[in-house]
C-alpha cells in the first residue's frame, strides 16, 4: 500500500469527525425495544465520548445496544468526542451528563480549576508506546539513540517521554525528535521516513498493522515506570452530589459493556459499525484487543473494572507534576472516586492482556 493511500485511509477516519452529528442523532434514537421496560420510566442521560466510535470506546456502544444502560433505568444519547481535553471541557460546563476521557487530560484540567471527576477508571494502565516496525533493527530502546523518532507536539506522550527516557536510562541528545501530525505518524513509519513513532498504542498499530500490513514493536511506556491512569468514566462533581443514582446506575452497566465485550469481541466490534457505517470491524476489533494491556495494572490487580488505584493516580500527579508542566497542588481524592464501582466477581477482568 503506498504512502498516500495510508494516509488517506487515516484522514478519512478522523473526518468521521463530521459525521459524528448525524451518529449521535442515531444514536440518541431509540433502537429496537431489547427489555419490556416502559421509556416513559427511563431518565435521559447525556454522554460525550472522548474520539469517534471506535475499540478502545466500543464498551458503551455495546452497553446500549445490550440494554445494559436501560435495564438500569437509563435513556442514554451517546456522542462522539473530539479528544480527551475537549470532553473534560464539556463536562466542566455541564454541556453533557457525563464523558470518557484520559485520566492525564482530566487530572491536568482538574489542576485548572475543572470541577470535575473520574468515577470509573476503565483503562487504569498507561496506552503511550514507542513503536517500530517489527523488522526493525531497534530491538530496545536503548537501540533508538542514533535513530528519528516522530511524536506530536504537546501530547501526553511528548510530555511523558522525559520519564520513559528516564526509566530506560537512554541518551536522549542521541535521538532526533521530529513534529509530526496525527495522521502522519503512521505513514511515516511505514514509509521510513522515521525510524519510530509515539502515541497511543491502540491508535496506530491496528492501522499499522491491518492496513499497512506491516507487524508492529511496542515499548510500553508503563514498562518503563511511567505510570500514569488512562481513558474513565468521568461527571462534574455537581452531579455527583446532586444525583448519584444517576451516576451509580451508569456507572455498572458501563462496566458490564466492556465485560461483555471482553467476552464477545466480534460481535462488539460489529456493533460499533451500527453507528458508524464506514469503520473498519477488522481495525475496531484489534483496536479494542489493543486496549485490554492497560485494563489491569498491578495496583488494581484482581479488583473490578473501574476501580482506581490511589498509587496509580498519585503516580499520575507525579508524572504531571514533573514533566507535564503542572504546579497546582494535587490531591488524588479531586482526581476520582470509587464510590460507584461495582463489587463482586462478576466485574472483575481477566488478569491477562
Amino acid at each position: 500500500m503506498s504512502t498516500q493511500r495510508f494516509q488517506h485511509t487515516l484522514v478519512s477516519r478522523r473526518n468521521l469527525l463530521k459525521k459524528s452529528a448525524l451518529a449521535a442523532g442515531a444514536l440518541a434514537l431509540p433502537l429496537t425495544p431489547l427489555r419490556s421496560r416502559a421509556a416513559a420510566s427511563l431518565k435521559p442521560v447525556s454522554m460525550t465520548l472522548d474520539w469517534i466510535y471506535e475499540g478502545p470506546n466500543l464498551g458503551f456502544l455495546v452497553a446500549h445496544d445490550q440494554g445494559f444502560f436501560r435495564d438500569a433505568g437509563l435513556d442514554v444519547a451517546i456522542t462522539a468526542g473530539k479528544g480527551s481535553g475537549n470532553t473534560a471541557q464539556l463536562i466542566a460546563n455541564k454541556a453533557a451528563q457525563i464523558g470518557f476521557a484520559d485520566g492525564y487530560a482530566v487530572s491536568n484540567g482538574i489542576s485548572k480549576g475543572m470541577a470535575i471527576k473520574t468515577v470509573g477508571s476503565i483503562y487504569r494502565g498507561n496506552p503511550s508506546a514507542i513503536m517500530v516496525l517489527a523488522d526493525s533493527a531497534i530491538k530496545s530502546p536503548k537501540d533508538l539513540e542514533g535513530r528519528t523518532l516522530a511524536m506530536i507536539a504537546g501530547s501526553g506522550q511528548f510530555q511523558q517521554w522525559p520519564a520513559f527516557v528516564k526509566g530506560t536510562g537512554i541518551d536522549a541528545s542521541k535521538i532526533n525528535i521530529v513534529n509530526l501530525t496525527p495522521p502522519s505518524l503512521g505513514p511515516a513509519l511505514i514509509s521510513g521516513k522515521v525510524d519510530a513513532i509515539g502515541g497511543y498504542v491502540q491508535s496506530y498499530v491496528p492501522i499499522i498493522e491491518i492496513r499497512g500490513k506491516k507487524p508492529v514493536r511496542v515499548f510500553w511506556f508503563s514498562d518503563y515506570g511511567v505510570n500514569v491512569v488512562s481513558n474513565g468514566i468521568i461527571a462534574h462533581q455537581d452531579l455527583i452530589k446532586s444525583d448519584p443514582d444517576l451516576v451509580g446506575a451508569f456507572v455498572p452497566a458501563a462496566i458490564k459493556g466492556f465485560l461483555y465485550g471482553r467476552q464477545h469481541p466480534d460481535e462488539a466490534a460489529a456493533t460499533v459499525k451500527k453507528y458508524s457505517e464506514t469503520v473498519d470491524v477488522a481495525i475496531i476489533k484489534r483496536e479494542f484487543e489493543v486496549s485490554w494491556k492497560t485494563w489491569v495494572t498491578p495496583n488494581t490487580k484482581d479488583k473490578p473494572l473501574g476501580w482506581g488505584s490511589d498509587a496509580d493516580w498519585m503516580s499520575t500527579i507525579q508524572v504531571l507534576k514533573q514533566y507535564g508542566g503542572v504546579t497546582a497542588p494535587l490531591e488524588t481524592s479531586q482526581l476520582y472516586t470509587n464510590q460507584f464501582v461495582p463489587t463482586g466477581a462478576a466485574y472483575v477482568p481477566p488478569q491477562q492482556s
